[in-house]
């Protein structure tokens, strides 16, 4: 969003296109230092700029100061325009600085917590919240394998959801086979949810058998009565 206005001439051209920030207190974006628009992977830093609508202010925190203050200024001016409200850049000069050229992204991500969670949702309704982030020390190392782990844990639940899909109107599961079998041998199947589960969902109970025939490449075909059926 923040590359977006900072490469439109008139931001009110976005307003259809962008939430609305009529009832919005904060405003997080992150800042890329990319100008042309035609280079996808273009920019070389990230830093972070948080949009304090009540205040009136933008604070921007950048690990390598002050090598984004212009990008951090233009986009500032952008959303001054776009909220027809008047900003004031606060380019924090005591915010956590990286030890090297490639932690930025690292450092937007746990700067963008912390004031989150440790200082803005704290915070009681009309209290002044000091957005220093002089005091608040960065374990790049650490966030890295902390963002890594979130990461996988949303890699597994979206390989458990494809596994399993629940069809309740058969009173049957649908899921894949084990990872541990070969990818030749990994064939769909067919499973019973239990009696119980199937009472408690309402989900009649089959009378008959189901005839189950799987394959990579043929359809699966049930045959299945019920005693709504009888």
């Amino acid at each position: 969003m923040s590359f977006m206005l900072t490469q439109t001439p008139d931001p009110l051209t976005l307003k259809e296109a962008l939430p609305d920030f009529s009832r919005t207190s904060h405003i997080f974006l992150p800042i890329n230092d990319c100008r042309n628009p035609a280079i996808a992977e273009g920019g070389s830093h990230w830093s972070l700029l948080l949009v304090s609508v009540v205040d009136g202010a933008a604070f921007h925190y950048d690990s390598m100061w002050p090598s984004n203050e212009s990008s951090a200024a233009l986009a500032a001016e952008k959303m001054s325009k776009l909220l027809g409200k008047r900003l004031v850049l606060k380019d924090l000069e005591d915010a956590p600085q990286q030890e090297n050229s490639s932690d930025c992204g690292v450092f937007v991500c746990v700067l963008m917590r912390h004031l989150l969670l440790a200082k803005l949702l704290k915070a009681a309704r009309g209290e002044r919240v000091g957005m220093s982030m002089g005091d608040k020390a960065v374990d790049a190392h650490r966030a890295r394998k902390e963002i890594l782990s979130i990461i996988e844990n949303f890699r597994r639940e979206g390989e458990k959801r494809r596994r399993q899909v629940f069809f309740p109107a058969l009173g049957l599961v649908f899921a894949s086979m084990p990872s541990n079998r070969t990818s030749a041998s990994r064939e769909p199947m067919l499973m019973f949810i239990t009696a119980e589960a199937q009472v408690h969902m309402g989900i009649p109970r089959p009378t008959r058998k189901v005839e189950v025939r799987h394959g990579l490449t043929e359809a699966l075909r049930i045959s299945m009565t019920t005693e709504h059926d009888q």
